[in-house]
């Protein structure tokens, strides 16, 4: 009977040892997934369905950023999870310092366009800017045609249409009210106070 040479036979006994471990590992790493597909599915479903009272027509948009990114911080803790639940805990923070970093560059490099989303939210969320207000920024005047994360759509009194970065609006605008709307609106209550007073101090002379 042909015998095995030792090195064959410890290397055979090695394998045999690190798959008894990672068996119950890589069924505990399946196990979890399933349950964390489920629990995302859930999250997500519930923040989506919050989000969406909030942000409704043309604000649906920041809804859907909210969502995305809650997604992202979900599933990065879910790939982190696993690794460590598979014994591969120094990876998983190798790999988080990793990202951590690639996040920053690509935040430096892509300022501009997460400024202009930022002011997007902003306008998106400001009652006093909406599609058909007529607006003035950066020396332009007209309405408003669309309010995206990125740019908003502006009809001047001309017939043309421009389009300006979101991150050039939201520091410096006005809203321009016609006259007629303006008078016709009620005083306010100092307003209204004063000209009371002013009666008051007339009826007395």
């Amino acid at each position: 009977m042909t015998t095995l040479p030792p090195l064959l036979t410890r290397s055979l006994a090695n394998f045999v040892e690190g798959l008894a471990v990672a068996i119950p590992r890589l069924l505990s790493g399946v196990i979890f997934l399933a349950l964390a597909y489920a629990t995302v599915r859930i999250v997500l479903s519930l923040v989506r369905t919050s989000i969406g009272r909030l942000y409704v027509d043309d604000r649906e948009l920041v809804g859907d950023l909210l969502v995305a990114l809650v997604a992202i911080f979900l599933w990065f803790g879910v790939a982190l999870t696993f690794l460590k639940i598979l014994g591969m805990g120094d990876i998983a923070a190798s790999l988080g310092t990793a990202v951590g970093f690639i996040a920053l560059g690509v935040s430096y490099a892509l300022s501009e366009m997460i400024e202009d989303t930022v002011a997007g939210v902003y306008l998106l969320r400001d009652p006093d800017f909406n599609p058909g207000y007529r607006v003035e920024a950066k020396g332009v005047t007209g309405t408003v045609a669309a309010i995206e994360l990125r740019k908003t759509r502006i009809d001047t009194d001309t017939g043309d249409r421009v389009v300006m970065a979101n991150r050039e609006i939201e520091p410096r605008w006005t809203h321009d009210v016609p006259e007629a709307a303006a008078e016709d609106a009620p005083p306010s209550p100092v307003d209204a106070e004063t000209a009371a007073d002013v009666d008051e101090s007339a009826g007395a002379e």
